[in-house]
This record gives C-alpha cells, structure tokens and sequence, in this order.
C-alpha cells in the first residue's frame, strides 16, 4: 500500500478543507464538487463508505492541483 491508501471521505475532507477548497455543489449522485476560491481549481469526490482508491484519491489531488506532500502535512 502506498501513502495515500486508508483515507475516508471524512479525512479527505478535512485535509482539504485546510487546503482552502469548501463544497460548492451536488454533482451526480454521491459526487461533491469542491471549489478554492484562491486557486480558483475545482474537483469532484465522491463520497462513498469505505477507503478511497488510491488512484481515485490521486485523480482528486490533481484535478485540484495539490502535492502529495502539502495533502499529507498535518498541520
């Protein structure tokens, strides 16, 4: 298992909360589309029981345009 493997919706969440992205819409489904006003980037997470995919949760960092390293940090 790789460092973003075992991550939640929940954490997910958090971390980018921190990041600065908030909840801008209900997409299709149990999708969320998340929004940061100061990188003016969007992604889509789906928010579903269980661990996200590892390949998932690296689409979702790339879409928004954060490092591995900066959604790791526990600030």
């Amino acid at each position: 298992m790789g460092k973003l493997a075992g991550f939640r919706y929940r954490e997910i969440v958090m971390r980018l909360k921190r990041l600065g992205f908030e909840s801008d819409c209900q997409a299709v489904g149990s999708h969320e589309i998340w929004y940061n006003s100061t990188t003016n980037r969007y992604t889509t997470i789906p928010n579903h029981s269980g661990d996200m995919s590892e390949g998932t949760l690296k689409a979702i960092l790339k879409q928004a345009g954060i490092k591995m390293e900066a959604f790791l940090r526990k600030d």
